[in-house]
């Protein structure tokens, strides 16, 4: 069992930053792929950033390429999600995601363990 726990979220203003942090409990976390996606309201669950169990390769969605940046500490256990140059439809509940079995990085079905979720609120 995985329990993932999400921190960082808040309100910003469109042009600022949040730095999101995922706290894993387990010795297994660094065998995992790690993600995060987001989900705002009346929408879908979708995919923001990637990163492999070795920190050596990552994915992101075209709509946060060059603005955010995903990675990891294995010793600490964490995930984090830097976000720069916010804008408001970044707005969303973040959610971190462990993948243990195969799969698409980009699919959120092919996940096994989610966190609670940490609000995003970004002003205009």
């Amino acid at each position: 069992q995985v329990q993932l726990v999400e921190s960082g979220g808040g309100l910003v203003q469109a042009g600022g930053s949040l730095r999101l942090s995922c706290a894993a409990s387990g010795r297994t976390f660094s065998t995992y792929t790690m993600s995060w996606f987001r989900q705002a309201p009346g929408k879908e669950r979708e995919f923001v950033a990637a990163v492999s169990w070795s920190g050596g390769s990552t994915n992101y969605a075209d709509s946060v390429k060059g603005r955010f940046t995903i990675s990891r500490d294995n010793a600490k256990n964490t995930l984090y999600l830097q976000m720069n140059s916010l804008k408001p439809t970044d707005t969303a509940v973040y959610y971190c995601a462990a993948r243990v079995r195969g799969g698409s990085v980009f699919r959120s079905t092919d996940y096994d363990y989610w966190g609670q979720g940490t609000q995003v609120t970004v002003s205009s």
